[in-house]
């Protein structure tokens, strides 16, 4: 369609009042209209880039309370966020020096859901040469793999694709760490990123405050967009490390178990500082509970 025609300019028009507006009145009208405009495929790239824009604005600014700023990150993923990469893009790393003076790439956010399916729909459970030999053993035993549970209509809320994709087991992290030339960050790495130099006992510091990351305390009852909280975010750029999901970690004990950081929607946040650690089992899954990738400098 033209954007001479009328219905179009109708659209440009409605959008440039609610642009504006002021953040605060700014926020319900733009996620009302980009949902709008996310089913309705008459309607052209400019104006949805144009919403994009703005709602990463408002994200970016800090506007909103924590179901507000869901509701803006769910409408983000509607109209395709801008934001997500693969790990082979050199954006999707962040360079972080830990405490013991190397430096590490780690993934600006958690694995999406849509690079864990885009994984998946590619054969990533067909490859022998991304499994450990007890990831194999797992996958041979029959379990249920997440691609076929994502299917489940009851997971939509879950499976979204600009989220941290949801209740991956460790062993089908593992794979795609491997798969991606990654690994997964141990528990020291992982307090390392969180507290940096300074010691942080918080990715933003203290105290813990009120709407600084998605936990319990937020009452949303569900995870959220990557990196829509922006105060969870270290000063390096690494996003959602206090709530939104839970990180599976590399440390195994003798019996098996792997380690996580529990820090997510579904914990209050005393799961979320830095030294918070749990450990469970490998074929665990759990509706709050992710990954992060990791990589070594050379």
């Amino acid at each position: 369609m033209s954007l001479s025609t009328p219905k179009q300019a109708d659209v440009m028009a409605r959008l440039d009042d609610i642009l504006a507006l002021k953040a605060g009145p700014r926020m319900g009208p733009l996620t009302a209209f980009g949902r709008e405009l996310a089913s309705r495929a008459s309607v052209g790239g400019i104006s949805r880039d144009r919403v994009v824009a703005a709602l990463l604005e408002l994200l970016e600014g800090y506007a909103g309370n924590g179901r507000q700023r869901m509701e803006m990150g769910e409408v983000l993923g509607q109209l395709g966020d801008r934001r997500l990469r693969r790990p082979q893009n050199r954006d999707y790393w962040v360079e972080v020096e830990v405490a013991d003076g190397r430096a590490l790439e780690v993934a600006r956010f958690p694995v999406t859901t849509e690079e864990f399916r885009n994984w998946a729909d590619s054969g990533g459970y067909d490859n022998p040469a991304d499994w450990s030999d007890a990831g194999k053993a797992w996958l041979d035993g029959g379990a249920a793999r997440w691609d076929v549970l994502a299917s489940n209509p009851e997971s939509a809320h879950l499976v979204v694709a600009n989220q941290p994709v949801a209740g991956p087991t460790w062993w089908e992290a593992e794979a795609y760490a491997s798969a991606s030339g990654a690994r997964l960050l141990t528990a020291n790495e992982h307090r390392a990123v969180v507290r940096g130099l300074e010691k942080r006992p918080y990715p933003w510091g203290a105290p813990f405050g009120d709407g600084n990351a998605n936990t319990k305390e937020e009452a949303l009852g569900r995870p959220c967009a990557v990196g829509v909280f922006a105060a969870d975010c270290t000063p390096d750029g690494v996003s959602d490390l206090a709530g939104n999901m839970g990180c599976w970690l590399s440390d195994a004990a003798e019996d098996g178990r792997r380690m996580l950081h529990p820090g997510s929607w579904a914990r209050p946040s005393m799961a979320s500082w830095a030294k918070a650690l749990e450990m469970a089992e490998p074929d665990t899954r759990s509706a709050d509970l992710s990954f992060r990738l990791v990589r070594d400098l050379s």
